[in-house]
């Protein structure tokens, strides 16, 4: 029997998902950077470690870290050379809890947005809602607010607006991981997205419109309208044939069911 991977620690999620030529790339396959392969590249090449404080950070082997970064710039190579889109989605990976408060890189979600904990000693389920307005934003990746609904025995016991800091598209899993929600209702979003909510484990609702206060009502009331199946269309191309949300290998689970 197969030995199962370790999951591999990454700090935070790629703001952007998807690369291609200037030119026109329809008909051409893409190269897929998994999402422990981004991070061993961003480690080593952009924050300048080397390979045994890279293993440190994702808490697994350096011999590890080495194939992992091997293997990704070969297929940043193939990408460069034969002009192909590159699109990062997959991997065994999960998202740092912020247990180490002494963070070098000054990026840990769990840090940023630590005034949003939870208090302790209560059970508190969090829905956050994209927001401008009042009403519930449509675009996923381009949200500049959550509205964040605490909700306790069925009713909501307090409400707060909570800025991104300009993250978008996957990074903001990790900012809704950071804030502890359970729940995600939205309008459009895409399937990067919606596999990176899978892997913090974060329900999801698409395909709502109207008020933010009362969708969640509505789904407090188990009578939200929503679409389990919902696609952003802006963000189609970024995604090749065969991609399923939530093909981490650590959970196994699917979008919008925990």
């Amino acid at each position: 029997m197969a030995r199962p991977k370790k999951c591999r620690r990454i700090c935070h999620y790629p703001k952007i998902l998807a690369f291609g030529p200037e030119e026109s790339w329809e008909g051409l396959s893409a190269v897929i950077l998994t999402v422990d392969e981004y991070e061993t590249i961003r480690l080593i090449d952009k924050e300048g470690l080397d390979q045994e404080a890279c293993s440190t950070s994702m808490q697994v082997a350096r011999t590890t870290v080495q194939q992992i970064y091997t293997s990704a710039r070969k297929k940043l190579a193939d990408a460069l050379v034969e002009g192909r889109p590159l699109r990062i989605t997959g991997g065994d990976v999960r998202l740092c809890e912020g247990e180490n408060s002494s963070c070098r890189y000054g990026t840990c979600f769990k840090q940023q947005f630590q005034k949003y904990d939870k208090p302790k000693g209560v059970s508190i389920m969090r829905i956050a809602v994209t927001y401008e307005k009042g009403m519930i934003f449509q675009h996923f990746g381009h949200t500049q607010q959550f509205k964040v609904y605490d909700v306790q025995d069925g009713k909501v016991v307090s409400t707060q607006v909570v800025d991104t800091n300009g993250s978008g598209h996957g990074a903001l899993a990790g900012v809704l991981n950071a804030l502890n929600a359970d729940i995600l209702i939205c309008g459009g979003i895409g399937g990067g997205a919606q596999m990176a909510l899978a892997a913090a484990n974060i329900r999801l609702y698409g395909g709502v419109s109207g008020e933010a206060d009362e969708a969640v009502e509505a789904l407090l009331a188990g009578q939200l309208d929503f679409n389990p199946n919902v696609r952003c269309d802006h963000h189609d191309h970024e995604h090749g044939e065969g991609h399923t949300c939530g093909d981490h290998g650590c959970g196994g689970h699917s979008c919008g069911h925990h």
